[in-house]
């Protein structure tokens, strides 16, 4: 068993949980719930960066990060520095975040936030809405092409634009279809976690020109960026690297400025 399998079936017993929790017309009646999107896909097309900046307090492969930030603080930092977007992890069990995360960071800014999680069940796509998120990620690799069509078109329905992340050729072929906005490369190998700029850019000639191409995992310097600027990617997701720092704004500020 992957260690994303083990994610998948936590998440879908956690989800069962909250459903029983908070009905969906609570999420409907949610204040956030309509309020005018901010498309991430549109800031991207018109970035000279593309920094979609995370705020991630640990991971599988790291363990802890950065548990001392706050996330207002980071989000407003991100949004002084300049980013297109901030994605925000929601995933308690793995990753240390919650939807408590994505409510402050809305609080704290006007960035297009991405609700970064493992999304198995429509019901996720409510909450991403009700907490003030913009755009959904979904992934490929635990997902069917049904599933995908599913979801990414109800969060059409919902405003949210969709970033749909994929590892490999295969799960490029199964996904891509019209009610994406975002395609993701994740360059991170999910069963040996090795990290390779190779894998953008290979894909990057199977993604068809009407998505927005963003590079995940493994993006810590300017010059992954303008290695990958060639190869039609307007988005850079970059997660670690500024959460590491004693201050994440400042740090995102500095890596815009030097990639100007």
């Amino acid at each position: 068993m992957t260690i994303l399998d083990k994610i998948v079936k936590d998440k879908r017993e956690e989800v069962a949980l909250r459903k029983g929790l908070i009905p969906v017309s609570q999420l409907e009646q949610s204040v956030l719930f309509e309020r005018a999107t901010i498309s991430l896909a549109d800031k991207l097309r018109h970035s000279n960066t593309g920094i979609i900046a995370e705020h991630k307090r640990r991971s599988p492969s790291k363990s802890v990060i950065n548990q001392g930030f706050n996330v207002q603080d980071v989000a407003k930092g991100y949004e002084d520095a300049g980013v297109c977007g901030m994605s925000v992890l929601t995933d308690g069990k793995y990753f240390g975040g919650s939807l408590d995360d994505l409510l402050l960071a809305r609080a704290s800014c006007n960035l297009p936030l991405l609700r970064k999680e493992f999304i198995i069940d429509e019901y996720q796509l409510l909450e991403a809405k009700a907490y003030g998120a913009d755009v959904i990620l979904l992934i490929a690799a635990i997902l069917t092409r049904e599933e995908i069509k599913q979801f990414s078109e109800f969060a059409k329905r919902l405003n949210l634009d969709v970033l749909l992340e994929v590892h490999n050729e295969e799960e490029l072929h199964k996904s891509v279809m019209p009610s994406l906005d975002m395609l993701g490369v994740n360059n991170r190998n999910l069963k040996t976690f090795d990290v390779s700029l190779e894998t953008s850019k290979t894909l990057s000639q199977l993604i068809p020109n009407d998505f927005v191409k963003v590079s995940e995992s493994g993006i810590s310097n300017i010059e992954a960026i303008k290695e990958l600027k060639p190869y039609g990617y307007q988005g850079f997701l970059i997660g670690e690297n500024f959460m590491k720092t004693d201050n994440a704004g400042e740090s995102a500020k500095q890596f815009i400025e030097s990639l100007l």
